[in-house]
């Protein structure tokens, strides 16, 4: 249900490793919190993240929700089928459902997130 090749943060984003770009999202275990997913806020190509701090909110039937970033790094691109198609976050979160692609600034802050059995371990617990 979960790639073992993605890194995890506590607030339930995963980041996908590709040399140095960085691919984000929000798990299932968040979408599934969260419900239909009808809106999603996300910075400009452009914008440097900062490592988990907040990057923009997601927005579904039930709440709202701020979203972290796992990861420090330039904005290379934002995937702006989830603008006309929310909805894809639910339906596919660790593939279609991505929301950007980030330069990372600094490998050695994947050491600060949850590998999958870590992961696994927290949504668990919940």
């Amino acid at each position: 249900m979960y790639p073992e090749e993605i890194k995890y943060t506590k607030d339930h984003e995963w980041v996908r490793i590709n040399e140095d770009v960085a691919e984000i999202g929000i798990t299932i275990f968040a979408e599934q919190l969260l419900g239909d997913v009808v809106f999603v806020d996300l910075p400009a190509v452009g914008d440097d993240l900062i490592q988990f701090s907040k990057f923009g909110e997601i927005e579904s039937v039930k709440a709202v929700s701020d979203l972290f970033a796992p990861i420090s790094g330039e904005i290379i691109e934002k995937n702006i089928d989830i603008d006309k198609f929310p909805e894809t976050v639910n339906n596919d979160p660790f593939n279609k459902g991505w929301l950007l692609r980030v330069k990372i600034k600094d490998n050695s802050e994947l050491q600060k997130l949850l590998d999958l059995k870590d992961y696994e371990k927290l949504i668990d617990e919940k």
